[in-house]
């Protein structure tokens, strides 16, 4: 069946092995209260990161799947489905014998 059989690629997670993200966290506060108080120039966006979610943001379709939220699931539908039809055969005939 095509519902339930249906497989996501894995995804590529590396993580680096010597990198304190803490000290990082740490730096990179102490580096924006200084641009706060104006001990160092305004900091220039990198084109890394003016590119960063701008695919996203102008696909059509992804554009859409943002706006609208979170959408059921066909496996949550047809649980749903299933679990309707039980209750329906129980109004109907008023036992749960199957």
């Amino acid at each position: 069946m095509g519902y339930f059989g249906v497989r996501e690629p894995r995804r590529f997670n590396h993580k680096y092995i010597f990198v304190d993200e803490r000290r990082e966290k740490l730096d990179k506060i102490v580096e924006n209260a200084k641009r706060d108080l104006g001990m160092l120039p305004p900091k220039e966006t990198s084109c890394e990161e003016r590119i960063r979610g701008r695919f996203a943001g102008e696909t059509t379709h992804l554009k859409r799947r943002k706006e609208n939220g979170e959408r059921f699931s066909t496996k949550t539908l047809v649980v749903l489905l299933v679990v309707m039809s039980f209750l329906l055969y129980y109004l109907v005939t008023g036992n749960l014998r199957f």
